[in-house]
């Protein structure tokens, strides 16, 4: 969460990687019995709640996008780290657009392209992320 409302520079905003969406992936795909969509959508409204947007729209939309990972967790847990480094990025630029849309029905916004950019950000960060965050589990004994 820290690290997700880090301010960054205004001409990089663009850029920011979706470390919420990183790390809930990361633990769907690993512990799928214990973290699931309802884990996605609490953590999504603490997300609007931190950013001060429309409450409910990055949880839903955050929701959906685990939904689809969840239900693929055994293609996706199988698929080599690169591969799942691609899969990450195309959900996350998924992501993006349907709190793009969310956003769109609620109040008037315009869409700016520049911020699907973030989606390859994470997924140069997804093979870092996964590699951390399964030493973690590993250290903890987590199953």
């Amino acid at each position: 969460m820290v690290l997700q409302t880090i301010p960054w520079p205004g001409n990089l905003v663009f850029l920011r990687p979706s470390w919420i969406f990183l790390v809930i992936s990361y633990w769907v795909l690993s512990l799928p019995h214990r973290v699931n969509v309802g884990t996605a959508l609490i953590l999504g409204l603490i997300w609007d709640l931190l950013l001060g947007s429309t409450l409910g729209i990055r949880g839903m939309m955050m929701s959906i996008v685990v939904y689809i990972i969840a239900f693929n967790f055994l293609i996706l847990r199988n698929s080599a780290l690169w591969q799942q480094a691609v899969l990450i990025a195309l959900l996350s630029m998924v992501l993006e657009v349907f709190i793009f849309l969310g956003e769109y029905v609620v109040q008037d916004t315009t869409f700016n392209p520049l911020f699907l950019l973030s989606a390859f950000l994470n997924c140069l960060l997804w093979p870092w992320v996964f590699l951390l965050m399964r030493r973690i589990r590993r250290h903890w004994c987590l199953r």
